[in-house]
């Protein structure tokens, strides 16, 4: 992907403010029209064309009266020293971009890289208890030899406990947030968040001056899910708000644990359940986790699979289908590759996707890791 104009970034900030227009229907505009400077170049006709593209939304988009808005926000953006990190950037989070709900848009702020080799969320209840804090501190300590980047919500409790440890522990640690850059959340954790800039940093998909509402923390939820690899709960309630976090961890096909607590316990009575229900696998210790994720201790070489996939002889697809042939094109150019990114870059529908891995796994020619992910063999 090539680093897109100031120009392209307005109009995709401008359709993100165009009343009645969600992350779908922006794709669905942008791939109909070529891009979104495009979408504001075309007139009534080619855009009433656009599946699922009615009379007020096209009005409402040729009205152009977001664009003015967009540029300033660009501006200010810059101004605040947040980066823009649009779903068409290279820098955009891979594990995000093929989510059929990932955000067009991410404002970032410290030195985060989204596309870290490792990634673990950890969340739970904000009433955190002294077993939950000694969980997640023993968490943090014994993830150091694996090098993740642990993701977390900033809020009370279980998150800021996380984000602390890995401060302490040198370990790098991202905010993901359910306001604006500017707006922290609670604010008693405005240092923390600041500090957190210096290994990690803090993101969201809310424009500047966003308000925490209460709708805006599962979205939240969704963003931390999908930028995990493995997501732990620590403690929650039955109906606490890690458990939204696992749905939508499940629903991308991310793996889930749950630390389990005393059976009287209501700040455990989520993790229980959700181990009792087979949603999230028993925690028992990060080297346990580990070995189920494939991690060996050390910041893994990502550069070093797909080099070893680039010196092989060429593969030959004959006998193989064309959607066959180009999954594993796609794996012999990366090593291996998660489900969903692998579903994004083919452009093959997931539920087809797993038939099919399935197919050339019987074939002799993949194999699952853990993660999700897929190789050769």
């Amino acid at each position: 992907m090539q680093p897109i104009s100031d120009a392209e970034k307005i109009c995709i900030l401008a359709l993100m403010h165009t009343p009645g227009i969600g992350a779908v229907t922006i794709r669905q505009l942008i791939s109909y029209c070529g891009s979104a400077t495009q979408v504001f170049q075309s007139d009534y006709r080619k855009l009433i064309k656009v599946p699922g593209i009615g009379d007020k939304i096209v009005k409402a988009v040729l009205g152009k009266n977001t664009l003015e808005i967009a540029e300033k926000e660009l501006v200010n953006c810059r101004k605040f020293g947040a980066e823009l990190l649009f779903f068409t950037d290279n820098g955009y989070p891979s594990r995000l971009r093929p989510l059929y709900d990932a955000p067009i848009a991410l404002y970032a702020k410290g030195n985060t890289d989204f596309n870290w080799p490792r990634t673990v969320g950890i969340v739970g209840t904000r009433k955190i208890s002294e077993y939950g804090k000694s969980v997640t501190e023993q968490i943090i300590r014994d993830l150091v030899p694996y090098q993740p980047l642990v993701v977390s919500g900033l809020a009370y409790g279980v998150d800021i406990t996380a984000h602390r440890h890995c401060l302490r522990n040198n370990l790098a640690t991202l905010g993901v947030m359910a306001s604006g850059l500017d707006v922290i959340y609670p604010a008693v954790h405005q240092r923390t968040a600041f500090e957190m800039q210096e290994n990690g940093g803090i993101v969201t998909e809310n424009a500047l001056g966003t308000k925490p509402d209460f709708m805006r923390f599962p979205a939240r939820n969704r963003i931390i899910a999908g930028l995990s690899d493995v997501t732990i709960v620590v403690e929650s309630a039955r109906t606490g708000g890690s458990l939204i976090t696992v749905e939508f961890a499940q629903n991308y096909h991310r793996d889930v644990f749950a630390v389990p607590g005393a059976i009287n316990d209501p700040q455990s009575e989520g993790c229980n359940f959700l181990i009792r229900d087979n949603k999230a696998a028993i925690f028992t210790s990060v080297a346990d986790l580990a070995d189920a994720m494939g991690w060996a201790p050390g910041i893994p070489d990502v550069t070093a699979a797909a080099t070893a996939a680039a010196d092989l002889p060429p593969m030959s697809f004959e006998g193989f289908t064309q959607d066959e042939g180009q999954v594993l094109s796609l794996l012999k150019q990366s090593g291996a590759m998660q489900i969903d990114e692998l579903a994004w870059q083919s452009g093959i529908h997931l539920n087809r996707l797993a038939t099919l891995l399935l197919n050339l796994e019987f074939q002799g020619m993949v194999r699952s890791m853990p993660g999700k992910k897929y190789g050769l063999i």
